[in-house]
């Protein structure tokens, strides 16, 4: 998967937080400690997680579906397989930021085991808009989610 598609999807998805840039992928697409979950309709991207894993712990950076293929089961898939990605290279433990706006993604991780363990507020940015609060959330990965 291209640094280009990725960026596109992102963008698709996302005003608040801003999306990233394919710089910004291709960076995170270089990273040894990143790992890329993708599903695809033949050659089209459906949806995308992104995990950062350093040695007992996890991040997910970034998961974005594209709008029409939302309630798919699309985002559900690639977390559980990016889960269980860094569950296999040592991940303990995954953490993750979502905007306190994004209820269907809060509904998500809370199904999936994650708690909320923090706020940030004011953590999301961008010119024109007000800034938006983070949850913080957690999840153990050693135990099959």
């Amino acid at each position: 998967m291209s640094a280009a598609q990725l960026a596109a999807l992102h963008r698709r998805c996302f005003t608040i937080p801003p999306p990233w840039s394919e710089v910004d992928f291709a960076g995170f697409l270089a990273d040894p400690q990143c790992r890329l979950i993708t599903r695809c309709d033949g050659d089209h991207l459906q949806a995308f997680a992104l995990f950062r894993v350093v040695l007992d712990e996890a991040e997910l950076l970034t998961l974005a579906t594209e709008p029409d293929a939302r309630r798919k089961g699309h985002a559900r898939a690639v977390m559980q397989e990016g889960l269980g990605i860094a569950r296999s290279a040592g991940a303990r433990v995954c953490h993750l930021e979502v905007a306190i706006e994004n209820q269907p993604a809060i509904a998500l991780y809370r199904g999936m085991g994650f708690v909320q363990v923090g706020q940030r507020r004011g953590y999301y940015r961008a010119p024109g808009h007000p800034p938006i609060d983070a949850l913080v959330f957690r999840a153990e990965l050693d135990r099959p989610e």
